[in-house]
């Protein structure tokens, strides 16, 4: 037999031997929809968003569903403008199972408010291969937040604001105002003011009674009327005495 036959022959036994492998990929859809209270799809600018996603297992096999990522991009051109952040999951789901997760993202974006779009993906593996099917592929409009006069934040800080401004200035006062009122003056030497009042001359001067200390004040004439009183009743009882002597001389 020619080696050139004998060559065929072996290719040939090797190629039906061996059995080709195949990974058929799971059927797995996702459903994205915006909660309730979003039902326009608004992307708000500078806030988190959320999104849920409805991830059912049409598969004879159950797969692991590792993270869910996004990307905004230039509606007209399809460039990419930004990534969103990456969640990873790590939830096993089984065959003929469906599962909702919750999505949530930031939109930091410097240009005007206007219309994007928004791309999101599902990552999940079964063995050892991965697979990336699309979740949600539409026109967002990205808004920027609300403002509100009745603002909680808002109001707090200026509540803070001033309590800080009101206590500095309360401080000031009771350090350089109130401290100034306080402060003594200083003695100064008064001045003699004339007399006023009724002034008893005599002679030829005068004095201010006022002035003149009560105890100088007393007239000694009750003590001289006093004296002359006790004097009196010593004389009249003496007068007594001799009347009564006299009066024994002429009995004998």
């Amino acid at each position: 037999m020619r080696p050139q036959l004998i060559l065929a022959a072996l290719v040939m036994a090797l190629g039906a031997s061996a059995s080709p492998v195949e990974s058929t990929e799971p059927e797995i859809t996702v459903e994205a929809a915006f909660p309730q209270d979003n039902s326009f799809g608004r992307v708000v600018n500078g806030e988190r968003n959320q999104i849920h996603l409805v991830v059912e297992n049409l598969s004879d096999q159950n797969v692991t569903l590792l993270s869910v990522g996004g990307s905004f991009h230039y509606p007209e051109s399809g460039a990419l403008l930004k990534n969103t952040t990456s969640l990873s999951y790590g939830l096993p789901l089984l065959e003929k199972s469906k599962l909702q997760i919750p999505y949530t993202f930031y939109s930091e974006y410097e240009s005007q408010p206007g219309d994007l779009r928004f791309n999101i993906w599902l990552e999940h593996s079964a063995g050892d291969h991965k697979y990336r099917v699309t979740a949600y592929d539409s026109i967002v409009a990205i808004v920027e937040p609300e403002s509100y006069w009745f603002d909680f934040k808002l109001i707090s800080t200026y509540l803070i604001v001033l309590a800080f401004l009101g206590a500095s200035s309360y401080y000031i006062y009771l350090a350089y105002f109130l401290a100034a009122k306080t402060k003594k003056p200083k003695r100064t030497r008064s001045e003699v003011s004339a007399p006023v009042g009724t002034i008893t001359a005599t002679g030829a001067g005068g004095y201010q009674e006022e002035w003149i200390p009560e105890h100088h004040l007393k007239k000694p004439k009750a003590k001289k009327i006093a004296v002359a009183a006790s004097s009196g009743d010593e004389v009249s009882g003496g007068d007594a005495s001799t009347t009564e002597a006299k009066k024994r001389k002429n009995k004998k």
